[in-house]
């Protein structure tokens, strides 16, 4: 027997939403669970702002291949078909929309097929947001029914889930709220969520401070849940977005810190000059060697998949028997007690299936503060004005303007030419607004004015646009074309990568004065080494939204930041790493690199593992424990035996 469709939700009873038929049937089949992916791929990155992960077909301007599953309808009937999914680029078709931001066609068009035949509706053609698309009525037969989504252009279409009912007055509702409950009530999961089990510290967030912060306590002897929404561990320095590992590692005062990133960390991404900055490496003549017969290795940034080594991260975390961990997994709940996190509840972006994580301890690693924002934590988002922080760098007026979003991508040059559509629904570039690249590094970055977190489908899809409008005046544009015509596009990032959105405040904010004056702190633990290094919007030269960026940087010295810049100020049993640790938004641009933040990692892992030993909280550890807490920095993480 075929392997069916284990979302496959079938309601068969009277009353059904308010119905009154005795013989009705509702079937939904959520479209990230599809059992063939085919070259589909699931984006999580909207879900708590839309309702649930969705697919995407990101085919670079070829349709990818279809997405299939298999479905069992209990009975013939005639069914409406309603697909969930939106015309992608609609915000940017209203009437006063700029010339060159002017969006013409529906780049995200695809279909539904049903046992290999066509429904007669294009999807994803109509409407701003997320919503439910009428297909029309179809007759479909019991038994086994293969469902296949047709992509159409290659250009990001996107789909939800599909509704089948004989009922057909039946109108599924929009409102993320109403939608919440009528998936619970189609999907007939339990109200209470499985226990995943209790664990010593939970770590949600699988990059590479994530990475350090459960390794780090696993060895140590921490029972260590690790949480990460993706299919691959390592975050911004995993092959989907791939941005290279900076800063420097084993500094003093605590020399030992950083040989985890080290051993989790890619060699690719070690190139000349950073080399240069530690020659007594005990991999140094390894890391040139390989620069040497591998130039490619030297891209810190957008370069090939295998620069990112992602099975070297699993490989290092699977290997720890006190680590629990859970990929695909999206935490989206917490259950307090007090004003202590109690348990932490994900949901699986393929299946939906919900785990609940109780445990003493709790790291948000998730970049956007997201565990601390569930919890309550006090955070701040944006630049915060000089009267309130007396930074040098800060403006005089406080702001949202944060560091933006990277949509990274990059091209191959081929033996033979190849060509690539016209995009009217892209940012409209001529000769003179285009920018001549092969290659979309750090600085391709948009959304400095927006809000990172509840914009994000925005702001990664204005990237898409400017990505692939650039590139098609690049192949298609009488004084480009030659120069071009065997470069092909070769990958574009989906998932985005992010450098600023909210920061958890903690007992110490760090300024930028504390860095540049060398303010001891007690409790000193991880130092940083990157400059100041803040990003500004570049103002184009088309009349379209920034989408590119500028670095403005002040030399630093290595100055150790405090331990209490890693832990809630006031969620006593909840600690962070990462670019969202308690510190202003000028001090950011020098914490934000991930050698650092693993560095914090390996921090928080040493903080879990006293907070375990002594049942106490982060906060305990600077008041009654500093001594030793000191004395593990100086051992630093144990190696793996």
């Amino acid at each position: 027997m075929k392997l069916l469709q284990k979302l496959l939700i079938i309601s068969l009873f009277s009353g059904l939403l308010g119905c009154n038929s005795t013989t009705e049937t509702t079937i939904l089949v959520e479209a990230e669970s599809f059992n063939i992916m085919g070259g589909w791929v699931i984006d999580q990155q909207s879900m708590d702002q839309m309702g649930s992960p969705y697919a995407l077909a990101h085919g670079l301007g070829v349709p990818v291949e279809d997405a299939i599953t298999e479905v069992e309808f209990p009975e013939d009937g005639d069914y409406s078909i309603w697909v969930r999914t939106r015309d992608w680029v609609a915000t940017w078709k209203k009437p006063n929309t700029p010339p060159a931001m002017k969006a013409i066609g529906t780049p995200g068009k695809f279909l539904l097929l049903i046992n290999r035949q066509e429904v007669d509706t294009s999807f994803g053609t109509e409407g701003v947001n997320w919503h439910w698309q009428n297909g029309g009525i179809i007759k479909i037969q019991k038994g086994n029914v293969e469902l296949a989504l047709h992509d159409l252009s290659g250009f990001d279409g996107r789909c939800d889930a599909i509704l089948f009912s004989t009922n057909h007055k039946l109108i599924p509702p929009n409102d993320i709220n109403e939608m919440k409950d009528f998936r619970r009530t189609l999907s007939k999961y339990p109200e209470i969520p499985a226990e995943a089990g209790e664990f010593d510290l939970v770590v949600v967030g699988g990059g590479i401070a994530g990475c350090c912060t459960a390794v780090s306590a696993a060895r140590r002897g921490c029972k260590v849940a690790l949480i990460q929404n993706r299919p691959i561990l390592g975050g911004n320095n995993s092959s989907e977005v791939r941005v290279g590992l900076s800063g420097l590692i084993r500094q003093e005062p605590y020399p030992e810190l950083g040989n985890l990133v080290d051993e989790l960390g890619p060699v690719g991404h070690w190139n000349l000059w950073e080399a240069n900055q530690e020659p007594d490496l005990p991999r140094s003549k390894r890391i040139f060697e390989i620069i040497k017969n591998n130039p490619e290795k030297t891209i810190h940034n957008a370069g090939p998949p295998s620069n990112y080594e992602d099975q070297r991260k699993l490989d290092v975390i699977l290997a720890e028997e006190n680590i629990s961990l859970f990929l695909n997994m999206h935490a989206n709940e917490v259950e307090m007690e007090g004003d202590r996190i109690k348990s932490v509840t994900a949901q699986n972006i393929k299946t939906g299936e919900k785990l609940n994580f109780k445990g003493t301890q709790f790291a948000d690693c998730t970049g956007d503060g997201s565990l601390g924002y569930l919890a309550g934590a006090d955070f701040r988002v944006g630049r915060e004005a000089k009267s309130q922080t007396l930074e040098e760098l800060s403006p005089d007026q406080s702001d949202s303007l944060v560091m933006g979003t990277s949509v990274q991508w990059y091209s191959e040059s081929e033996a033979t030419p190849s060509s690539f559509p016209e995009c009217q629904w892209a940012i409209q570039f001529d000769e003179n607004s285009c920018i001549n690249a092969t290659r979309g590094d750090w600085d391709w970055e948009t959304g400095a004015n927006r809000d990172q977190v509840n914009d994000f489908e925005y702001i990664r899809d204005y990237a898409l646009r400017v990505t692939f409008g650039n590139w098609a005046v690049l192949k298609n544009h009488n004084n480009f074309k030659e120069e071009f015509e065997n470069q092909r596009m070769k990958w574009v990032a989906y998932i985005g990568g992010k450098r600023e959105s909210r920061r958890l405040l903690g007992d110490v904010i760090l300024r930028q004065q504390d860095i540049e004056e060398q303010k001891e702190y007690t409790d000193a633990c991880v130092t940083t080494t990157w400059t100041i290094d803040l990003h500004y919007p570049k103002e184009p030269i088309c009349a379209c939204e920034a989408f590119r960026s500028e670095a403005r940087t002040v030399e630093i010295n290595p100055y150790p930041i405090p331990f209490r810049c890693l832990y809630s100020r006031n969620i006593p049993n909840l600690m962070m790493a990462g670019r969202n640790i308690s510190v202003t938004h000028v001090a950011l641009g020098t914490v934000r690199v991930m050698r650092t933040t693993g560095m914090m990692g390996e921090v928080l892992g040493m903080a879990a593992t006293l907070c375990n030993k002594y049942s106490c909280d982060p906060r305990e550890i600077y008041q009654l424990h500093l001594k030793e807490f000191g004395g593990l920095l100086e051992e630093g993480v144990p190696k793996k035996l």
